[in-house]
């Protein structure tokens, strides 16, 4: 079931060119990161969980690039360009082989079940 996106007919043609550059330098970085790696953890700093993601992936022997922006207090403007682009609303954000998998509970979820080594195989 695909997520519901506002059709392009239903946004203004005067905003049209605001709503694709915004901060799109951010998405850009993300998405170089996803097509070089095969694990990327995207977080921020001062939250558990993308701490949590990473020391999962430690204990699992799985190698991973980490990406940071900003704390709480900083940066949330380009968070939320990612959480546009991906339509997972929090952090880390985890990404294996080009697909988003959740965040650190979900990763998790994978590494219990064995999938993510077949995710990786």
């Amino acid at each position: 079931m695909p997520r519901p996106i506002l059709e392009e007919s239903k946004i203004h043609p005067a905003i049209r060119d605001k709503i694709a550059t915004h901060e799109q330098a951010i998405v850009r970085e993300v998405q170089a990161a996803v097509a070089q790696h095969p694990v990327v953890v995207v977080g921020m700093g001062m939250n558990p969980f993308p701490k949590k993601a990473r020391k999962a992936l430690d204990a699992a022997g799985v190698a991973h690039h980490y990406l940071e922006y900003g704390n709480y207090f900083n940066n949330w403007r380009q968070r939320n360009a990612l959480k546009l682009w991906t339509g997972w609303p929090t952090l880390p954000m985890v990404f294996v082989k080009g697909t988003l998998v959740g965040g650190a509970n979900d990763l998790i979820s994978l590494i219990d079940s064995g999938e993510l080594k077949r995710m990786l195989a």
